[in-house]
């Protein structure tokens, strides 16, 4: 998906940076400290949830926009939370795209699921740890 919305971006003379699981370790710094620069004229950063949930400061974000869900929250939380730093100065607002009758919808709903599932373990009123299983996939794809 982040390499549909570069290529959109491109098309537009968008500046970005964009990192994934592919991109050299040592080149995600250089790309964030760059893109938190005041100078810098990049002022979108696509980012793949798995390689964005840890290790980095986006204070100079102040929009986060979940294209692709994870059926982890927890996951999500992480990669919002790199733009909540010491050091941001300005509201952050997160936008999650879900389209209507898509398989996102369908994480959309898993993702409750799930914290229902957390909610009662926490609560006591639950045992199950809430695994992702043969169910949650079969609801998926069905």
């Amino acid at each position: 998906m982040l390499h549909l919305i570069a290529k959109h971006l491109r098309k537009k003379g968008i500046e970005y940076y964009h990192f994934d699981g592919d991109t050299e370790i040592s080149k995600r710094q250089e790309m964030v400290n760059a893109f938190n620069s005041e100078n810098d004229t990049a002022r979108v950063f696509l980012i793949s949830l798995k390689a964005g949930n840890t290790g980095l400061n986006l204070t100079a974000a102040d929009y986060v926009f979940l294209i692709d869900p994870w059926w982890n929250t927890a996951v999500e939380q992480q990669a919002i939370d790199r733009t909540h730093r010491i050091g941001q100065n300005k509201p952050v607002f997160v936008y999650r795209l879900i389209a209507k009758d898509s398989i996102e919808e369908k994480v959309l709903e898993l993702q409750k699921r799930k914290q229902s599932v957390a909610d009662g373990v926490l609560s006591g009123s639950e045992r199950d740890g809430g695994s992702f299983g043969k169910e949650e996939l079969t609801y998926l794809f069905s």
